[in-house]
């Protein structure tokens, strides 16, 4: 009883931390075999713009919250490493499923563009169509501006966002929420990442 009390107390503090890898060295091995090595950053709204930075996160969201307790929780980024030089960037959030909290990352190069996608964690009779290899194909290659010119809250518009093929119709909320994620794992990591490093002199 006590153990199970223990468990419980423990258990706000893991969801207190964004989405991470369960297996990170194979993970990021997997998804940047060119890799060497990688390192754990943590970052967050609190420590980098707080506020006014959530506001415009959401703005370009749609309206749509960036997280469940978005100020002060912790993300999780994997800086990926070749040697000494740095190669690209793995990354996660948690987005709401059908059937639960969807787990989804993508590998980045250092423009921002995706290598690949994997879902860690989805529930339904139809989550191994969306861990399928041929499913998270379709957003390798993918870009920010892709998804800007996609209306991921209507279903409409025209490029290659609109083209990734639904591989299970019957869970339309669990794709769009895909597509919704990852969207949201780009614009976080333009506002954090991509866009400061632009900036510098």
């Amino acid at each position: 009883m006590l153990l199970m009390l223990l468990m419980g107390a423990l258990a706000p503090l893991r969801a207190a931390i964004s989405c991470e890898l369960n297996a990170p060295a194979s993970d990021v091995a997997r998804l940047f075999p060119e890799s060497t090595s990688f390192k754990k950053v943590y970052f967050s709204f609190a420590s980098r713009g707080g506020a006014p930075l959530l506001r415009k996160v959401e703005a370009r969201l749609g309206g749509q919250p960036a997280l469940y307790a978005p100020l002060d929780v912790p993300y999780v980024l994997y800086e990926v490493y070749k040697g000494n030089r740095k190669i690209g960037y793995v990354h996660g959030v948690n987005q709401k499923g059908q059937y639960g909290v969807l787990e989804v990352f993508v590998s980045l190069d250092l423009d921002g563009r995706i290598k690949a996608f994997y879902l860690q964690r989805i529930a339904g009779p139809w989550a191994n169509k969306f861990t399928s290899r041929k499913f998270g194909l379709q957003f390798v290659g993918l870009l920010l501006k892709d998804f800007e010119a996609y209306d991921l809250l209507g279903g409409k518009g025209s490029g290659k966002v609109a083209a990734i093929a639904n591989p299970a119709p019957e869970a339309v909320t669990d794709f769009f929420g895909l597509l919704r994620a990852v969207n949201k794992n780009l614009i976080l990591m333009d506002e954090f990442f991509y866009a400061p490093e632009k900036a510098k002199p």
